[in-house]
């Protein structure tokens, strides 16, 4: 018997922009979940058809009630389910059965709960495959559409309504934390467009609302929490339609556990827990991970008004606060700003202004501010001007509380906005209501606390460096037609080195010597110094054991060397296969890193970047791509590693040969993702970079094949 067949998946346009509205399970109670739904509907305007859904009662808060959707005279396009788990399946059904669009299941008691539960939840996902009508949930808030005055929920955040239109469109995962995100945008007063719990995801997952966010003219910030992806290439999808549309997206990802295969052999596995491949793929997409609830919506903020964006990372400081002003600068230092000093004959001009001023950057006005308002424009101008900073952050402690010195601050302000419409100002000051929406009206964000304005400048900043990357980002580069498949089974690492050399990862000249007097041949062959390593599939890590010797100079020194290293294979590994010892090339001097594969259970061939030698897992200093990228996106990860200054050159070391590693990193990231089917992991430990313009080698590397079954 062959596979039903699936209907398209479905838009989800029926789901926020819905004609008529049935709630099965209505109630003529409003304070219970089947009551919510329509209380909501009714008292906030919606314009269309409601259509409670109750067998038991002909008339429901007001109107006509109707035993089925079928029943239901007119076009259908959402239903909000809210009936017990047992009667989801045939309501849902019965939905279909109409040509109903889209559904929300409010109710709970299904996979989340196990048992009966998940077998019931298997049926609404393959009703919603098989019919392509959308289902959100079971076990959600709901859907808002705040334009078209549609609450779809049952939280009681969404009581009164009191929300405001705007550009930001928010999907949570959590029905429970959507909801406390619903009070706090009703709270800070931040526009909304569209809102959506997920719940259980039978079918409509996180990223299938992140991509029609993306594709929404209304949505300009999409805020997310989530906790698990459901499907890897629907999600990459979504976040790479979202940049494409220049929809800015600010997640929250909870869970650091790391639920990445383990494998005690690759020190890549042992290194890649979910978050940090998670992180990466933000990263790699030009998401922004806020770390904390007040970040998350502190960003959308300051994305979702009408602000230039930044050119560069210069960041001016102005302040009436010379504490205030110190402590903003070490936070924009914190955030890789650049709190640059201005010129020394601005800083002169500022003192003539005001001869007690700390004129440097921070610019400190001082309290005097107060009695000479002109020295705000004054000093805003010299910093845009002079300065030629992309963005300032200006702090006028309590100023905002006064009604008519804070308004006559910002005809100030605007009139030096005007004159320099390309920069984005920032204003940190305490604030009354009145105020604040005279300032937010102009389109100047306003923050209580200073250094959560210098952390929304940085986020604009990365923002505006992400879509610039966006634009001039390098394909994936192509794998050579020679590049040989993985091995099947647990290699040596000559093999596998040389599968390696194949993909365009580049590796020391070698050879496999099986007796002492082929090792003294080999080595002639290719050139003292060379190095001698065990030969064995079965030791991963050879210098745990003593399994390498380095500089070894002349036969005598390897005929003594080969003795050596059999002696300590035979100690340490007795059950060990020895292939001989591997006879290498001495590479020259440069700097160790690593580069490794793993294959992530949710996003498959995920590649790994860091400074490598026996201490990579004790500082964990690495960075995470999911596989396959171009060279810049290689360049990003070495960028992110701290240890990269070690490549740039120190006390007299030359830089190293960068564009040779990324070249490496990125065909790593080609093969990977060709054969992410057949391999398990991959380390190339120590990968070393030579001088700039020298290349760049593998001195060891070991694959391991993915089981079979």
């Amino acid at each position: 018997m062959g596979s039903p067949i699936e209907a398209p998946r479905g838009s989800l346009h029926p789901l926020f922009h819905p004609r008529a509205i049935a709630v099965y399970g209505a109630s003529s109670d409003p304070t219970k979940i089947g009551g919510r739904p329509l209380d909501f509907l009714k008292g906030c305007g919606f314009d269309g058809p409601l259509y409670p859904i109750n067998p038991k009662a002909p008339v429901i808060q007001g109107l006509p009630s109707f035993a089925t959707v079928s029943a239901v005279p007119g076009p259908v396009d959402l239903a909000i389910v809210a009936v017990p788990a047992p009667a989801v399946l045939p309501a849902l059904e019965d939905c279909a059965a109409k040509g109903v669009g889209a559904a929300v299941v409010l109710s709970s008691g299904f996979a989340e709960v196990g048992g009966v539960g998940a077998e019931w939840q298997q049926g609404i996902t393959a009703l919603a495959r098989r019919s392509g009508m959308r289902v959100v949930g079971p076990n959600c808030m709901g859907v808002i559409n705040v334009r078209r005055r549609i609450v779809g929920t049952f939280t009681p955040s969404a009581t009164g309504f009191g929300l405001v239109p705007g550009r930001i469109s928010l999907v949570s995962q959590s029905g429970a934390f959507g909801g406390y995100c619903l009070s706090l945008i009703r709270q800070r007063g931040l526009g909304l467009n569209l809102w959506v719990t997920t719940g259980n995801q039978s079918d409509v997952d996180f990223a299938d609302c992140v991509s029609h966010f993306a594709q929404d003219e209304g949505t300009q910030v999409i805020v997310g929490y989530i906790e698990a992806a459901t499907d890897k290439d629907r999600l990459i999808a979504a976040l790479d339609l979202a940049r494409e549309n220049g929809k800015r997206i600010v997640v929250m990802k909870v869970g650091s556990s790391e639920a990445g295969a383990q494998a005690a052999a690759s020190h890549t596995a042992s290194l890649a827990g979910s978050d940090q491949v998670y992180d990466g793929l933000f990263r790699q997409y030009g998401v922004y991970r806020a770390r904390s609830i007040d970040e998350l919506f502190d960003v959308a903020y300051a994305c979702s008004l009408p602000t230039p964006v930044p050119k560069g990372r210069r960041l001016g400081l102005l302040t009436v606060s010379g504490g205030v002003g110190a402590l903003m600068a070490d936070v924009a230092a914190e955030c890789g700003l650049d709190v640059a000093p201005m010129p020394e004959d601005a800083q002169r001009r500022l003192k003539v202004i005001l001869p007690f001023c700390g004129p440097r950057n921070p610019v400190d006005m001082t309290a005097q501010l107060v009695n000479d308002l002109s020295l705000f424009e004054k000093n805003f101008e010299l910093m845009l001007e002079e300065g030629g900073y992309d963005l300032i952050v200006a702090f006028l402690s309590s100023v905002g509380q006064v009604l008519d010195l804070s308004s006559a601050l910002l005809l100030q302000l605007q009139k030096v906005l005007a004159r320099f419409p390309d920069r984005t100002v920032i204003m940190s000051m305490l604030a009354s209501p009145e105020v604040r929406k005279v300032y937010e009206a102009a389109g100047v964000m306003l923050f209580d606390e200073p250094t959560r304005a210098v952390r929304a400048a940085q986020a604009l900043v990365y923002f505006a460096q992400e879509a610039q990357r966006a634009r001039t980002r390098a394909a994936p580069p192509d794998l050579p037609g020679t590049a040989l498949a993985p091995p099947r089974r647990a290699v040596n690492e000559v093999e596998a080195k040389a599968v390696l050399a194949s993909a365009g990862i580049p590796a020391v000249r070698e050879l496999v010597a099986a007796t002492e007097d082929a090792a003294a041949r080999c080595a002639a062959q290719i050139g003292y110094p060379v190095v001698l390593k065990i030969a064995s599939a079965d030791i991963a890590h050879k210098s745990e054991i003593g399994g390498v010797l380095v500089g070894l100079q002349d036969e005598a020194q390897v005929r003594a060397a080969f003795g050596t290293l059999l002696q300590r294979a035979r100690q340490h590994a007795p059950q060990a296969r020895i292939d001989g010892m591997v006879v290498a090339q001495m590479a020259g001097k440069g700097v160790e890193t690593i580069l490794g594969v793993v294959r992530d259970p949710v996003f498959g061939a995920v590649i790994m970047f860091g400074l490598g030698g026996v201490f990579v897992e004790a500082f964990k200093d690495v960075a995470f791509r999911v596989a396959p990228f171009g060279v810049d996106e290689a360049r990003a990860m070495i960028d992110e590693v701290k240890g990269r200054i070690l490549l740039t050159g120190l006390r007299g070391q030359p830089p190293s040969d960068e564009a040779a590693l990324a070249d490496a990193i990125a065909a790593l990231s080609v093969y990977a993702a060709r054969h992410e089917a057949a391999l398990e992991s991959i380390d190339i430990n120590p990968f070393v970079v030579l001088p700039r313009g020298q290349g760049a080698l593998a001195l060891d590397a070991l694959i391991m094949p993915r089981p079979k079954g």
